[in-house]
């Protein structure tokens, strides 16, 4: 997933920013184990307090300590492992949205504070057997979700406890970080009568990241059944469910791009960075409920994401919201999305056998909207979370001035401004030596003839 992220965040920037965002991925995977492992996993997962026990845990796990003792070392060390892959997916989404303007030293603070306990907050409402929101309570007595409905929060592998948590503190961060240089605005600060694009420097790099990440996502979707002994006929519908929302998704982006083009501009385009777009959408769609939800009802998630992208895209330049990579209607709108589909799709017996709740599945069947109703109040506990935290989070780093870059680096390019140079060299061969090798090469093919082909 991170090599994924990697590849397509540096194809779809400028080429004066490669080395920038690049560097940016590969701390996102060790800034996330470190904030994770130190204090990340305690909060997420640790023994709960007597009187947070709902909403943080903390009690155990602190710098790591104890994760090897208190459910046998085996199962301790794996699901850290398979859950700091998890948090370190959160924080990357972020880094791509504030491409090319924002401080490494912002992203730095940002990474660690949302890997270490913005993040792990959700993680524990919704997959701690404490959490208030979590189907797996197993607290004496329940919890209250529980207890009242039966039912809590399905959110399989993280549609929103991942993607929209990275989501809603990315559209945070470009809202109060601002636009790039010439985004929006000209030079003088004026309104531009249409928004500029900056085109990707790579699109093959692109197409590479967008396929490392579909495969990723196996990881992610089958791999959240924690194994596969006993769970091969959950994993194998997960990884089906999966790739057809992620076929879809992308049909669906491309061709709504192409209806929309042709309606409004009389041609129609077939964009690639749609199609992409929108495949990732579906994957991100179908993250809840990809346990839950028949083919054809992943069919109608992936279908509906790439709608959702292709809008929600749109509603973002409305907004003059800059977003380098399109990170926010992905992950963000499309997490939403993920977690509400569930209440109108999901199987009331794969509910039950996956989750142990009867007669309880998505209103299309006909079921109660009690689940509905939960994962509604997931998508609103994460929106108000992720805002209390990071909204002053990144007003007090603008205010300390550490967010964002000076206009000039801007304008050079973080490669060169923060890491020594750019990613590739564009310098080609110097003036004189062309011109000596043109001098060379038409000297040989002017030779004087031999003396006896001139006598002859």
């Amino acid at each position: 997933m991170q090599a994924g992220f990697a590849m397509l965040c540096a194809g779809s920037v400028r080429a004066k920013n490669v080395k920038n965002i690049m560097l940016k991925n590969i701390l996102d995977a060790c800034g996330g184990a470190i904030g994770f492992y130190t204090l990340g996993y305690a909060i997420a997962y640790g023994d709960p307090y007597s009187t947070l026990d709902r909403f943080v845990g903390g009690t155990t796990y602190w710098g790591g300590d104890g994760l090897d003792t208190v459910a046998g070392t085996d199962t301790d060390y794996m699901g850290w492992f398979f859950q700091f892959a998890f948090a370190a997916t959160a924080a990357t989404i972020v880094a791509g949205t504030v491409a090319e303007r924002c401080k490494m030293s912002a992203y730095v603070c940002y990474s660690l504070f949302l890997t270490a306990f913005v993040y792990p907050v959700v993680v524990h409402a919704v997959w701690s057997s404490a959490g208030f929101l979590s189907s797996f309570n197993d607290v004496e007595g329940g919890g209250k979700l529980i207890e009242e409905h039966g039912a809590g929060v399905i959110d399989f592998a993280g549609s929103g406890v991942v993607h929209m948590t990275g989501g809603v503190t990315a559209f945070i961060a470009a809202a109060i970080l601002g636009a790039r240089k010439g985004r929006f605005h000209d030079a003088d600060g004026n309104p531009l009568p249409e928004p500029h694009t900056f085109p990707p420097h790579s699109v093959s790099l692109q197409v590479l990241g967008t396929f490392i990440l579909w495969f990723g996502w196996y990881g992610f979707n089958p791999g959240s059944t924690l194994g596969i002994d006993g769970y091969g006929d959950t994993a194998a519908l997960c990884a089906i469910t999966t790739t057809l929302s992620a076929a879809c998704g992308c049909v669906s982006g491309l061709f709504i791009n192409f209806l929309t083009t042709l309606i409004f501009d009389g041609e129609g385009v077939y964009d690639l960075t749609m199609a992409m777009n929108g495949c990732l959408s579906g994957l991100v769609g179908i993250t809840s409920g990809c346990c839950v939800m028949q083919p054809w009802a992943a069919c109608i998630t992936g279908f509906v994401s790439g709608g959702i992208y292709i809008a929600s895209s749109n509603l973002l330049v409305m907004l003059k919201i800059d977003d380098a990579v399109d990170a926010i209607p992905v992950h963000g709108f499309n997490g939403m999305w993920g977690v509400l589909s569930v209440g109108l799709l999901a199987d009331p017996d794969l509910v039950a056998t996956n989750y142990g709740f009867v007669d309880r599945g998505g209103v299309f069947y006909g079921s109660t909207g009690y689940v509905l109703v939960n994962q509604i109040l997931c998508v609103l506990f994460i929106l108000g979370w992720v805002s209390v935290t990071m909204v002053p989070f990144f007003f007090v780093l603008k205010a300390l001035n550490m967010l964002r870059v000076d206009p000039l680096e801007e304008e050079v390019g973080l490669d060169i401004s923060h890491h020594g140079g750019a990613a590739y060299d564009m310098t080609g061969p110097k003036k004189e030596d062309v011109e000596e090798l043109i001098a060379q090469r038409s000297t040989k093919h002017n030779v004087e003839p031999a003396p006896e082909e001139a006598e002859a």
